[in-house]
């Protein structure tokens, strides 16, 4: 086994989170996890027999990244690597109608973090960004060519949180430079999996509709725009593998994105969703509302030849488990 790290892992109570903690803690690392619980739960950090698979008094920690220096204490007491997970993310909804704050606290949360682990340093930093960074003119469809990693510049995200994750991608680039630092970016496609929200105020596109099929016809299963827009849906133990990886091969290798090669349609999601409900469910597009980027895809080869990772879990294996979750969870709620 590798030698026994100590990694802090800020959002490390949320659907990625949660599962990198647990990948780490199996691989025999001490984990810490910040996580002020806005979307992240402590129940989704036990394990299958309900037991924390952390030291939770130990190593949880409830606090507020926007308060600047918050996470000092904790670096002083020898943090070898640090993945910066958290930021204030939710589903298209949520995003487009609180843009001026999305952007706000995620300009806190990452500068924040950023300058603690300036101060008090630390073997290896991990920024997880987002493609929703990448210039809207860039994402055209489900036929739109694979994005490159130097498709970023120059910047035009369509949302504040894509310009905030690429400014916290920005500084987590001039801390590198400036300090020494080992530095890693990964820009993530739209990730899925388990734990999920699958609330109707901040749930992201995946769980929300399963939300919808497994409540219909109580809830109209509506799909927000066309249905002709898409993304490059990554499972969580997909992601996973990708940062477990960067931490000991994509330190330094500037930004690597995360995803499939392949844009799916909105609507096919939909579509697989009720085919994997096997109920009778009309669908029902609702154009009036906001669709986001109109699709984009992954050109994943230096995740491929930078850290040896591709994705594993097929889109129907995927949404099916997730399926599954989440309506054991409506069921038991």
């Amino acid at each position: 086994m590798a030698t026994k790290k100590h990694i802090l892992i800020t959002g490390g109570a949320g659907m990625i989170g949660s599962n990198l903690v647990k990948r780490l803690v199996t691989s025999g690392h001490r984990v810490s996890v910040v996580d002020n619980l806005w979307r992240g739960r402590k129940e989704y950090l036990l394990d299958e027999t309900g037991k924390p698979v952390i030291d939770m008094a130990r190593d949880f920690h409830a606090l507020d990244l926007t308060v600047p220096g918050i996470l000092d204490p904790l670096l002083i007491h020898g943090v070898d690597y640090v993945y910066h997970l958290a930021d204030i993310v939710a589903g298209i909804k949520y995003v487009f109608a609180n843009q001026g704050w999305v952007f706000r606290q995620n300009l806190l949360i990452n500068s924040n973090t950023i300058t603690s682990v300036r101060e008090h340093g630390v073997k290896g930093f991990i920024y997880v960004g987002t493609a929703c960074s990448f210039p809207a003119h860039r994402q055209t469809g489900v036929n739109a060519p694979p994005l490159k990693e130097e498709d970023l510049y120059p910047a035009a995200p369509e949302s504040a949180y894509g310009w905030s994750k690429l400014m916290g991608e920005y500084e987590t680039e001039l801390m590198g430079k400036e300090t020494g630092i080992p530095v890693s970016v990964l820009s993530l496609h739209n990730v899925y999996g388990t734990p999920c929200d699958f609330s109707e105020d901040s749930g992201q596109v995946i769980p929300s509709l399963m939300r919808k099929a497994i409540r219909f016809p109580k809830e109209p299963f509506v799909v927000w725009g066309s249905g002709v827009q898409g993304r490059a849906f990554v499972h969580t133990d997909d992601t996973v593998d990708a940062l477990v990886a960067t931490m000991d091969k994509g330190m330094g290798q500037g930004t690597i994105q995360i995803g499939p090669d392949i844009c799916i349609s909105i609507r096919q999601i939909a579509e697989t969703i009720v085919s994997i409900s096997g109920r009778d469910i009309q669908i029902i597009f609702d154009t009036q509302r906001p669709e986001g980027d109109r699709g984009r895809c992954a050109d994943y080869s230096k995740a491929r030849r930078v850290l040896g990772w591709s994705p594993r879990v097929t889109l129907r294996d995927g949404l099916t488990q997730t399926y599954r979750w989440v309506e054991q969870h409506i069921q038991d709620g």
